[in-house]
């Protein structure tokens, strides 16, 4: 209990120092995370729109030689992974709203499904970009 400066008793508001941390949390403060990144993600995308549209070859050379390098992969890479990862866990959304999976063990294979399947796809679109690429 919270102690007031009235001498009221009152409960304290539980945050996460309280719960113990599981997979489905942590999985949804993911989902949260992935939000965020793809936010900003976008700069990337909106400057490469730009970039293109411009009438000077120099403007899509610059993001080509930043997109290329190693960040610039790592960045992308990171991205890729924050899009499905968001676009599962949207669909995890998707099926609670026709009230299924919410008992334990199905919102835990929900959970696994959406890491899973985030990896998974983003190293399948990586590869076959990579082998596109030459």
């Amino acid at each position: 209990m919270a102690d007031g400066s009235s001498g009221a008793q009152r409960p304290l508001s539980p945050h996460l120092q309280i719960y113990r941390p599981l997979f489905t949390m942590m999985m949804s403060i993911v989902h949260r995370i992935t939000g965020v990144g793809l936010y900003f993600g976008m700069v990337l995308f909106i400057w490469w729109l730009l970039a293109a549209a411009s009438n000077t070859p120099t403007a899509y050379n610059t993001f080509s030689a930043i997109a290329g390098s190693f960040i610039g992969y790592l960045v992308l890479f990171g991205f890729t992974w924050a899009l499905l990862h968001h676009a599962l866990g949207g669909v995890r959304h998707f099926i609670w709203d026709f009230i299924h999976g919410f008992g334990a063990q199905e919102r835990l294979l929900l959970a696994k499904a959406t890491l899973a399947g985030s990896v998974g796809l983003t190293l399948i679109l990586w590869v076959i970009g990579v082998a596109l690429k030459g």
